[in-house]
């Protein structure tokens, strides 16, 4: 009922006594009425004086009645915003992400309710500060405003039960197939600094997330062996690159360098994209350099400052206006020596452009590679991982530096990983060797040729 005083007024009824609440909107006043109505339903005891749920009467308490609660659909865009202006595009849309997957277990009940996948979507658009005054889209007006009344309150991840949901949506996708490994551990980044945050503006005491952790193996994020090519599937592999639309404007033979310096120099497509000519020595003869300084990750116009799809940022897990050199071999040299006579640059100076010279989305380079592996491989490999995507090329690179022997450090500040990445994610690739450490064994204990005979 609206009245000049109180626009939104709603009322309930306790032990036969009317109680009253006045709202500025409807929206508001819906929400509030869903949050009784789920504590009737719950079979929580009303306070006859105040009216209100027990559990709230508790929580004031022991909050000294001083501590706000926002709804999660409130707070995801409030933590955003103040994350927006110290994060990479990129960051930006995995946190956007780690909140999104979180909201699936923070719905909250009620009739006709959205979809998971509208729900992900409705969150994702809704915590886009640029978004704050506007109207949501056609297509998720009804999503939204469903998850505006019914979405959990932030003190709800101090319930189990929640918190359990919340687990199981950061390691498992919508289908209820588990997550990868690195998909796993992004989310549950993303939900950490938003626990931080909030603690730090007094919505919560404590971290939630302190006592759980995710089940099963923690090697997710190992290379698959399958996945490596030989000298000979790379060398066939960047040849079929340059087949692929021979007859449309060069679209294939015009990326071939920039697989090879995913091969040859382990860098990631988004350095390769970045890569400048001022950024190579190619002398004519012996080794070269190619000196990383920047990067150009796809993310969406959305996400980056600029309102372009490629953000531009420093190196990736290094501080800012640092740069990484990698030798890269005779062989590399001769094909980016050969690329730029018959290519040239974009206007910035950058190696590797699209047709229009423009810069080099990911769909295209996908596409070509796509294009190019049943070229270069046979039909049984063609459906196997096996260099499924141009990002295997770099674990080629970087499986071989280690199969050649050389050291661990220096392989981590080539390929720009920790040496505990390292590690990790490629012990399961390297082979080659177990004939010279049985020697070397053998030499040790003093066997000798006596134990070889």
């Amino acid at each position: 009922m609206k009245s000049k005083k109180a626009p939104y007024q709603l009322r309930w009824i306790v032990a036969g006594k009317v109680k009253a609440a006045s709202f500025t909107t409807d929206a508001l006043a819906q929400s509030r009425r869903s949050e009784l109505w789920q504590a009737m339903r719950r079979g929580e005891s009303f306070d006859t004086d105040t009216g209100l749920p027990e559990s709230e009467l508790r929580a004031a308490a022991e909050k000294g009645n001083t501590r706000p609660d926002p709804k999660w659909w409130d707070f995801c865009p409030e933590y955003l915003a103040a994350r927006w202006r110290s994060t990479a595009a990129k960051t930006r849309e995995g946190i956007a992400d780690s909140l999104a997957t979180t909201a699936l277990a923070m719905m909250g009940d009620g009739a006709n309710a959205p979809t998971l996948e509208e729900v992900r979507y409705a969150l994702r658009w809704r915590v886009v500060p640029a978004h704050k005054d506007e109207d949501p889209p056609p297509d998720l007006l009804a999503a939204c405003t469903w998850l505006s009344l019914h979405s959990l309150p932030l003190s709800s991840l101090l319930d189990p039960k929640v918190l359990r949901d919340v687990q199981y949506r950061l390691s498992f996708k919508l289908d209820d197939k588990p997550a990868a490994g690195e998909t796993y551990k992004r989310r549950r980044r993303g939900l950490n600094t938003a626990m931080e945050y909030a603690i730090e503006a007094g919505y919560l005491e404590s971290n939630p997330l302190a006592n759980i952790r995710r089940n099963g193996s923690r090697t997710g994020d190992a290379v698959d062996p399958r996945v490596l090519v030989n000298q000979d599937q790379g060398v066939q592999l960047l040849t079929a690159v340059s087949y692929v639309g021979s007859v449309h404007r060069n679209r294939g033979r015009r990326l071939v360098g920039f697989f090879a310096v995913q091969l040859y120099a382990a860098l990631r497509p988004a350095e390769a994209v970045g890569l400048r000519k001022k950024d190579c020595y190619l002398p004519e003869k012996g080794w070269g350099t190619l000196t990383l300084r920047e990067t150009r990750p796809v993310v969406g116009t959305k996400w980056t400052d600029s309102g372009l799809r490629h953000d531009r940022r420093g190196l990736k897990s290094r501080e800012a206006n640092t740069d990484r050199p990698v030798p890269i071999p005779p062989v590399l040299v001769a094909m980016l020596r050969a690329h730029i006579e018959e290519f040239g640059t974009a206007k910035d100076g950058r190696l590797f452009a699209n047709e229009r010279g423009g810069v080099l989305g990911s769909t295209s380079y996908w596409r070509v590679w796509q294009e190019a592996r049943p070229y270069a491989l046979p039909p049984d490999k063609t459906d196997s991982p096996l260099a499924h995507r141009p990002y295997d090329l770099r674990h080629t690179c970087i499986t071989n530096w280690l199969n050649a022997g050389v050291p661990v450090a220096e392989v981590s500040r080539r390929a720009g990983n920790s040496p505990e990445v390292v590690h990790r994610r490629y012990a399961g690739c390297i082979d080659g060797h177990e004939e010279l450490n049985n020697r070397k064994i053998e030499k040790s204990m003093g066997w000798g040729e006596e134990t070889s005979e």
